[in-house]
């Protein structure tokens, strides 16, 4: 066997060996397939957790009203009395249920008393607010209704709720500023709000929030 002949026999032998092996081509395509699959399942973190921060906002909504609208402190001979000491508790439990989203600095609560005025329109008797974030109520500061019948309640148009004669409704807007994990270069911050309403549990003095505690007005 000549050399060149040698030579052929040992390229086709190292051809074939090449053909057989598969480790080179799975290497390449995990080189291209790994940024995608990593960009990929940090995306999907990203939706989960903003997905959870909605949850949570709305849940904070819900609960703030509701515990809002139990608010009883008095005795058997008088009416209960909203007091700012029992808005402020209030406040510290939504702090506590949203521990970990940075709330108090990136986020704010607006707690409305809806209630009737004199002449049997809708007013917001009280306002109180919780949350360094500078948003105002989207439906009217303390005072909005005081009289007349022009105003029509809180809530979007053509679906405001009302409370009625001798009870009052706390409604509670709820807005947090989402900061991405991620992708904030690419999604920049996510305005989440959210709305809840509900009707006072029990009879209570409509008068206005009374001492002892601090206001926590929304100027």
């Amino acid at each position: 066997m000549t050399r060149l002949s040698r030579l052929c026999r040992q390229t086709r032998i190292a051809a074939r060996r090449f053909a057989g092996n598969v480790r080179g081509a799975v290497m390449l395509e995990m080189a291209f397939a790994i940024p995608f699959l990593v960009l990929v399942g940090f995306g999907g973190l990203e939706i989960a957790n903003l997905t959870l921060a909605h949850t949570r906002v709305s849940q904070l909504g819900l609960n703030t009203a509701d515990n809002a609208a139990r608010i009883a402190a008095g005795s058997n001979l008088t009416q209960p009395q909203v007091r700012e000491v029992d808005i402020n508790e209030v406040f510290e439990g939504a702090e506590r249920q949203v521990a970990g989203l940075n709330f108090e600095n990136n986020g704010r609560i607006i707690l409305s008393s809806l209630q009737r005025n004199n002449d049997g329109g809708q007013t917001i008797k009280w306002q109180r607010c919780f949350g360094n974030m500078e948003v105002a109520s989207a439906y009217g500061v303390e005072g909005t209704g005081a009289t007349g019948t022009d105003f029509p309640g809180m809530g979007p148009v053509g679906r405001e709720v009302t409370a009625a004669a001798g009870t009052a409704i706390m409604f509670v807007e709820v807005t947090y500023e989402y900061r991405p994990l991620l992708f904030g270069a690419w999604l920049g911050p996510q305005t989440i709000r959210s709305t809840a309403a509900y009707n006072i549990r029990e009879a209570r003095d409509l008068s206005g929030v009374k001492a002892p505690g601090t206001p926590a007005t929304c100027t």
